[in-house]
This record gives structure tokens, C-alpha cells and sequence, in this order.
């Protein structure tokens, strides 16, 4: 079979993207073959859209059509973010993407392309330099709007370490579930199998370990036998306030894809009752493959919209974790998209379905039962003032305690918890 060119896979992705708005790690889901150089220019020229557009505004004074700008970002990408190519590879590769489409003038389009990636090649170090002199929006490729909010919330230099930190590739950090393999054991045989991974830092909590890159992890020691699930050190936060206990009723209200859910049976240590409720079914095939690969056959899996409430009418438990939809604003180095999609209306939109969401479940929260709030948004109106807000119309529930992390700072995604109880009859 013969193999296609990457650079091609990549732009097609990319012209997807910016056509018909198709998820990339959707698209990227299906390649096979040299996907993690793909994956790497993909995600780097989301991230980088806003910068390689005004790079390209010197040499292209007209939007061209989605394919051959796509492939004027990878070309453009690759000699100006990437140092572990070759520029000669970038260019030629780039122009073969127009050339290998059925574009109706291929050959102009293709001289087009080549023409700015050569501009670009000869003037790459006062392009870089003129970068650096430009605004935070523009250098570290995020909407002005966004900018402009952070920088009112944290000031200027934590609002530019968090722009800097979204445009770092994330690391894949696993969780061990300490019931099944201790740490110390596990980190042995990842070393046995050649694997130089790392403790992550986060509070000195020694279950996070961070994979080196390129590392796929079905091929990590234990994959088979649930011994790890692949999430972030700031997934934790929420699950500690929640603090499940052995024989208590768990409801996991938006669980896929799952590794709070495992994290969640691992203290429970098997006992009691949790249940994981998701209410799309990709999302749900998901989540049931995590519950399979870790073994906790205890988990009861339920098809339901948290909006709507818990499906089984009446049904309450001692403790439900609600980690809701929101705008992805901590975690924009992972989700390289999501900074694209922000908007004022969005958030309006979704502080809706975050209200609605908070009320339908908390009516499954038993008298003395605790709640937690969680997003990994770093908009104060999707977290501290909405939970302020609701528990003042909410007279039977107080907030107990909350926590933020803040990227740059605790070294994780960003998220917010709250852990709300309410009162006893």
C-alpha cells in the first residue's frame, strides 16, 4: 500500500477544520501512519493560526481557498515553530499538498505556495524577531478577547506565562490506580520496558507519572490490566474534595471518559455504589472501555442527560461529582481548538446549561450530601460567580471549599472545584 504523504494528511485535517469546523483529534483518530509528526503539525497550526496568518499577510494579500491555505500554515508552521525538520522537506512537501490535489489551477496555486514559503525561509529571522515585538494576542496566537480578559483577571505577566504555557505540546500523564500496582513497582517496569518516564511534581503526590513523547500508551506495562488511566494531575482536585468512601452511593453525573469515575472506585476500594451516567453514546463507548480495562465491575454505566436530572426518578446518593461542559480555557494546551471557539455569547450559553445541570442534580443529593462543581475553565462567571450565585437562590446548600489551578502555576490543566453540601433535614 502506498504511503501518502503527511503533509498532505495534515492539511486536508487542517482545510477540514477551517471549513466545516470537524474536530481534529477526531480526524486525527483515524491515521495510521506517521501520526505523531501529523499530530504535531496539526495541533501546531491551530495553535499557531493567528500568528502564521499575520506572518502570511506580507506575502499573501488575498485569503486564498481553505486547501491551499492550510497548506501554506503547514509550510509556514515548519520553518518558523519546528527545528526537526528540513527547510528544503518543508517547502517541497508543502507545495506537493496543492500539486496532489485536484485543485482547478493547480500549477499557479502551487507557485503561489512555494513563492511565500521561499519569502519566508529568506526573511525567517526578522519574522521571528518582529514577532517578539508584537502583542500577546498576535505572538502567542490567541483571540484578542480572551487576552484582554485574562489580562483584567491575572495582569499581565501571569496573562502571558498562560498564553506561552497553551502553546507548549502537552505531555501524556497517566494516573496509577495504587489498588492494583504501587508506584514504586510500576516505575520499575516501565523501566524494565525502556521507558523513561517521569514523576510529575504535582504536590509531591507520587501517582502521576509523565510518559515520554512518541510512547503509545496501549504499549505501557499494565495497559491490559488497568493498572493506570491517562489523565491529567488537576483531574484529581475535584474527585479529593468530592472524597469518596468505601460502601457510600456515588453518582459520576458527566463521567466519559471515565478516569474520574476509576479514580472514584479506587477510594471506594470497590465498595458501595457508583454509578457513571453520560448522555452521548460515542462518549458512553468510551467511557465503558475505561470501566472494562481497570476492572471495576462494580460500576453500574446509565445513559442520561445531567440536565434533565438522574433518569430514575427519586433516586439520590451521598455524594454526585458534576464536571460540566464549559469553554476549555485550562486546558487550551491539550484541546488546541477550543481557543478559537471562544465568545461572549458562548459563555452566556453555556453559564445556562451550567445552572441548569447544577440544579436538576442536586435534587439527587440526599439530605447531609455533598456536591462538587467542577469545570476546566479559568472564567470566573463559569465558576466562582455562578456558584456563588446559585448557592444564594439555593438556601439549603453552602459552599464548603473550593479550589482553582492556575496552568503556569501548579504546572497542570487549569480547573475549578467546589464542594457544595446540603443541609440536613
Amino acid at each position: 500500500m502506498r504511503k501518502e504523504n503527511s503533509r498532505v494528511v495534515a492539511a486536508r485535517i487542517i482545510a477540514r477544520w477551517m471549513e466545516k469546523g470537524e474536530f481534529p483529534d477526531r480526524q486525527l483518530a483515524d491515521v495510521k501512519q506517521d501520526r505523531g509528526f501529523i499530530t504535531e503539525l496539526v495541533y501546531g497550526v491551530v495553535r499557531r493560526k493567528l500568528t502564521l496568518e499575520y506572518i502570511e499577510q506580507k506575502f499573501v494579500h488575498r485569503r486564498p481557498e481553505n486547501l491551499i491555505l492550510a497548506a501554506l500554515h503547514v509550510g509556514v508552521y515548519q520553518l518558523c515553530f519546528m527545528d526537526n525538520v528540513e527547510e528544503f522537506a518543508a517547502i517541497n512537501e508543502s507545495v506537493g499538498v496543492i500539486k496532489a490535489s485536484r485543485h482547478r489551477d493547480a500549477a499557479r496555486a502551487a507557485g503561489m505556495v512555494n513563492a511565500v514559503l521561499r519569502n519566508v525561509q529568506d526573511e525567517k529571522e526578522a519574522i521571528l524577531k518582529n514577532l517578539e515585538r508584537q502583542d500577546d494576542d498576535i505572538r502567542t496566537s490567541h483571540p484578542e478577547p480572551l487576552v484582554y480578559r485574562w489580562r483584567k483577571q491575572y495582569g499581565e505577566r501571569d496573562t502571558r506565562r498562560l498564553c506561552e504555557w497553551n502553546n507548549i505540546p502537552p505531555e501524556t500523564i497517566i494516573r496509577v490506580e495504587t489498588t492494583k500496582v504501587t508506584p514504586s513497582n510500576f516505575m520499575k517496569e516501565l523501566e524494565l520496558a525502556g521507558i523513561d518516564a517521569k514523576p510529575h511534581p504535582f504536590q509531591c503526590l507520587e501517582t502521576f507519572i509523565t510518559l515520554p513523547r512518541g510512547v503509545p500508551v496501549f504499549k505501557v506495562p499494565g495497559y491490559d490490566q488497568g493498572w493506570f488511566t491517562v489523565q491529567d494531575p488537576a483531574t484529581s482536585a475535584s474527585v479529593e474534595l468530592l472524597d469518596p468512601m468505601p460502601g457510600e452511593s456515588i453518582l459520576d453525573a458527566c463521567a466519559a471518559p471515565g478516569g474520574k469515575t476509576a479514580m472514584i472506585a479506587g477510594m471506594m476500594e470497590g465498595e458501595g455504589e457508583l454509578v457513571a451516567m453520560d448522555v452521548h453514546d460515542d462518549r458512553l463507548e468510551t467511557l465503558r472501555d475505561t470501566v472494562k480495562r481497570t476492572g471495576w465491575n462494580f460500576i453500574e454505566i446509565v445513559k442520561g442527560d445531567a440536565g434533565r436530572g438522574f433518569p430514575a426518578s427519586g433516586k439520590t446518593f451521598d455524594a454526585v461529582l458534576l464536571d460540566v461542559p464549559c469553554m476549555n480555557t485550562g486546558v487550551l494546551r491539550r484541546r488546541a481548538d477550543a481557543r478559537w471557539r471562544f465568545t461572549r455569547d458562548r459563555i452566556e450559553m453555556l453559564k445556562k446549561t451550567q445552572w441548569k445541570i447544577l440544579t436538576a442534580m442536586s435534587k439527587s443529593v440526599k439530605p447531609g450530601g455533598r456536591l462538587v462543581y467542577s469545570t476546566c475553565s479559568l472564567e470566573q462567571e463559569e465558576n466562582e460567580e455562578l456558584v456563588s450565585r446559585w448557592v444564594r437562590e439555593n438556601k439549603d446548600w453552602r459552599l464548603a471549599k473550593a479550589k482553582r489551578l492556575f496552568p503556569p502555576k501548579s504546572g497542570t490543566d487549569g480547573a475549578y472545584a467546589a464542594l457544595l453540601v446540603r443541609a440536613r433535614d
